[in-house]
């Protein structure tokens, strides 16, 4: 796999040298990092996970905690998750489709519960849990026809940032870190994807010309990680008609990607190459030649947060439960190291340039983030001894999301960037039960998460910046999703003491995925393509009640 490459290269000695002042955090990585999935338990997935006004549910830790309070046993249990997950990319070329099938323990827990003997608080409850409440695993490729180039957008900023060439060339022994110029331009220029401008020294060509260049590319990515959190919660209730919870949760984020992007382009622009096949100093770009390249890009973020949350749930008549609940952001620590490589070909005439790489080495760093808060609220129907009925809303504010250097300084643009690209997103979750016998349930339940992008950077109408212009970010793509759907089913059953239950969840997705920003001006001309993800999971969850 790429990843597997990726930890094989032979890096520059450079790389264990270089200590620059960076900033390679983005919005888009941002997102990335503050999202989460439906996972728990098995009743909890079957029913949508509308459980806030509920409890009595070990998935209910993190989510109301007031749910804790609603105990009167103790509880142990643990779910596994059968996750196959398919993605499909539709482009102007084809639709492909990519299946792969992970099996992990998606929750346990434990809760106590004691008798307290007092009429105002008869039990007094504890728990702790811990929960994968996000994978990132995820892979989808795709081909296009091109109507611009890459390389354009790399030299059209490369030029409005004024970078002399003298500051990109390889020949320079610290030429990684001289000026911080941004790794992308190193790349492109000593990979030839840009060049001077005959007789300017700090304006640069791409390899594409409108109304002459024409050519396909392809991209690959590959997404692997999670979000795991531990839960602990204390909780009881007042007069079994208030129950509270809070809670302290502890974070655990890994996040990798890897991306390989390549464009294959006849009658571009390429770089004059004498018969040794060299390129010829100081002269302009030719047409018609071909080229092909393709850039190899890694990230990987990994860290700790840790998060409070509180929450409530009032039962004013035996039939009604209302619930709600605030988390707060988790305040991360991170740890972050990016690097690529760029190889390519060339060719004019009868001289071609002889095919090469160029790589950059691997920076790491490190920075804080703040997650948006969280508030839920929720309400449920118990119908008889039989049925029940829920529904829940979670308010999740994505523009608040927050970004510092390691300093605690605020990184500004970044979080200028986070509220011009993103919006709060509404999320609903519906759930039901019906008791068949006094120990066979049937379940079934829906959620909705709206979109957290706005609709000019879904239109391209701004610039996506996915790395700043001193950073070591050499990742230009990237994804932006739209909805998100789950239907979901299942199956309970009690005996005594010990329970089992199973869901059926089906996730619907769709995003867009962007080579690179719009060309505001550079006339890169980027396209996009739809990244549909169809994802089922089967859930078994298993505990016993003493």
């Amino acid at each position: 796999t790429k990843f597997d490459y990726m930890n094989k290269r032979i890096l520059f000695a450079l790389s264990a040298a270089l200590a620059l002042p960076v900033m390679a955090q983005t919005a888009i990585d941002a997102y990335q990092l503050s999202r989460y999935d439906l996972r728990g338990t098995a009743r909890f997935m079957s029913m949508g996970g509308a459980f806030g006004a509920l409890g009595g549910d070990l998935s209910t830790l993190n989510q109301n905690p007031g749910g804790i309070g609603v105990y009167r046993k103790s509880e142990i249990g643990f779910t596994l998750d059968i996750d196959m997950q398919s993605t499909q990319t539709k482009s102007t070329i084809d639709k492909i489709k990519e299946s792969q099938t992970k099996v992990g323990v998606n929750n346990f827990g434990y809760v106590g519960s004691a008798y307290t003997g007092s009429d105002i608080m008869p039990f007094f409850n504890w728990g702790f849990s811990y929960g994968r409440v996000n994978s990132f695993n995820r892979r989808y490729r795709g081909s296009v026809d091109m109507n611009g180039s890459l390389s354009n957008y790399i030299a059209g900023f490369t030029t409005a940032d004024g970078w002399d060439s003298g500051y990109l060339e390889s020949s320079e022994a610290n030429y990684w870190d001289r000026n911080h110029a941004p790794w992308l331009s190193l790349l492109a220029y000593n990979s030839f994807m840009i060049n001077p401008v005959g007789g300017t020294t700090n304006q640069y060509n791409g390899l594409w010309k409108n109304g002459a260049t024409y050519g396909v590319s392809d991209f690959d990515v590959e997404e692997k990680g999670f979000v795991d959190e531990y839960e602990i919660n204390l909780g009881g209730n007042f007069n079994d008609i208030v129950y509270w919870g809070i809670g302290v949760g502890i974070t655990d984020i890994d996040y990798q990607q890897a991306v390989y992007y390549e464009e294959y382009l006849n009658n571009a622009c390429i770089p004059v190459i004498d018969q040794g096949g060299n390129v010829v100093a100081g002269q302009p770009q030719q047409t018609p030649g071909d080229v092909g390249f393709g850039l190899d890009s890694y990230k990987h973020i990994n860290g700790t947060g840790v998060n409070v949350k509180a929450g409530l749930i009032v039962k004013p008549i035996n039939e009604l439960r209302l619930g709600f609940a605030v988390h707060s952001p988790t305040y991360y620590n991170l740890n972050q190291s990016n690097d690529g490589i760029v190889d390519y070909g060339y060719g004019y005439n009868t001289d071609p340039l002889k095919p090469g790489y160029t790589e950059s080495p691997i920076e790491s760093y490190s920075w804080k983030f703040r997650t948006p808060w969280r508030m839920m609220v929720s309400a449920a129907a118990v119908l008889g001894s039989s049925a029940i009925v829920s529904v829940d809303y979670e308010y999740r504010p994505y523009q608040n999301m927050v970004t510092k250097f390691a300093d605690g300084d605020d990184c500004n643009d970044v979080n200028g960037d986070i509220k011009n690209y993103y919006k709060a997103a509404n999320i609903i979750r519906l759930g039901a039960e019906y008791r068949v016998t006094p120990n066979f349930s049937v379940r079934a339940g829906y959620a909705y998460e709206s979109t957290p992008t706005g609709a000019e950077v879904r239109n391209d109408e701004m610039m996506v910046y996915t790395s700043s212009p001193y950073d070591t970010g050499t990742t230009p793509s990237y994804t932006l999703d739209n909805s998100t759907q789950y239907i979901t089913c299942g199956l309970g059953y009690r005996y005594k003491n010990f329970y089992a239950d199973a869901a059926y969840v089906h996730k619907s997705r769709t995003s867009e995925f962007h080579p690179y920003t719009g060309s505001n001006g550079y006339t890169a001309n980027p396209y996009t393509a739809e990244v549909k993800d169809n994802n089922n999971s089967i859930v078994l969850s298993l505990g016993f009640k003493f």
